[in-house]
């Protein structure tokens, strides 16, 4: 059975002598939908080692059992949005390939910011670029090819491996159901090919977890009078936006959780965040529960901080007594 990926649950950094039987230079697909192109590049490739990234459930499940119905044990697909496996994954100067097919063009002003293709994401993928390494891009839509190509050449340490901005087809060029539907449908791709060259680039270090965050404190207010004091709220941490939703008590224990949104510029958790009795009576503990795999990031540090010391704001005899948070 293969293990089922996610970034919650893998290393960070990524350590490929966990994910294969054996080192070889890495490709990385993002966002690979049905998996076509992936299982492709891993049958043909087979002297590397290939990751795929997709945020997508239902196309992980699809890639995985194709993976494990054809044995093939140079590929590991991830769930895990491209900014995460970015910032978080991948180390570096480690990849060979990047390869991006028809991302996502967020058309609405208010999306635009969930584009791959914008100045810091680009900025990324060129540090972990190896010296040599290509990217890869395909879309069929002529306006964001346009915003692709103001952003790839204004990058220093890119070099277009072709005489125009881009070129119309690629010979040899495995074809997607997608891709094959757009031409049917007369959309036309428009693909990239960028080589990372000798022009040093800022590396932006690998973002690794930090140490559980704790914050303990005083009150005499059960777990259930706290939570029936509780009210949504949203705070603001760093820049994390924090948004705390629900609360609930387990009067028999004494305990309550706290679930909460925490979205980041490069990741974003749904977690739950545990309050619970110390021995000393009248104390308690905020970390992050033991459900759902929360990583202890910084905005889960600010997350922590926010509901403790709403904890010990709600009456006179409440208190912090000790923080280990980062900051």
């Amino acid at each position: 059975m293969l293990r089922k990926l996610n970034y919650l649950t893998v290393e960070w950094p990524l350590e490929q002598g966990r994910l294969f039987p054996r080192a070889a230079p890495l490709i990385v697909e993002i966002g690979f939908g049905n998996g076509d192109f992936l299982l492709h590049l891993a049958e043909t490739r087979a002297d590397h080692n290939v990751i795929g990234i997709e945020i997508s459930s239902q196309s992980m499940s699809k890639a995985e059992a194709k993976i494990e119905k054809r044995g093939l044990p140079n590929v590991r697909p991830i769930h895990c949005r491209a900014e995460t496996a970015l910032a978080h994954l991948l180390e570096p100067e480690t990849v060979a390939e990047f390869h991006i097919n028809y991302p996502d063009p967020w058309f609405k002003k208010r999306h635009q910011r969930r584009r791959l293709i914008q100045r810091a994401t680009v900025d990324l993928l060129a540090s972990r670029l190896r010296a040599g390494g290509t990217l890869h891009l395909a879309t069929d839509i002529r306006e964001y090819a346009e915003m692709a190509h103001e952003t790839l050449a204004d990058t220093p340490g890119l070099t277009n491996q072709f005489e125009t901005p881009w070129v119309s087809d690629i010979a040899g060029r495995f074809r997607t159901k997608y891709e094959l539907k757009g031409y049917r449908e007369g959309r036309r791709g428009h693909f990239f090919r960028y080589q990372r060259n000798a022009a040093p680039v800022t590396h932006p270090p690998v973002i690794k977890e930090l140490d559980m965050p704790h914050l303990f404190l005083q009150s005499a207010l059960s777990a259930a009078e706290i939570v029936a004091r509780f009210e949504a709220t949203r705070r603001q941490a760093g820049n994390a936006h924090i948004a705390i939703l629900r609360a609930y008590a387990d009067p028999k224990r004494d305990t309550a959780v706290f679930e909460v949104v925490v979205e980041e510029p490069t990741i974003e958790q749904h977690a739950l965040l545990a309050l619970s009795p110390r021995a000393e009576a009248g104390e308690y503990m905020v970390r992050l529960s033991a459900v759902g795999h929360a990583r202890a990031t910084a905005g889960m540090h600010g997350a922590v901080a926010a509901v403790g010391e709403w904890v010990a704001g709600l009456d006179a005899g409440s208190r912090v007594l000790a923080r280990k948070l980062r900051g």
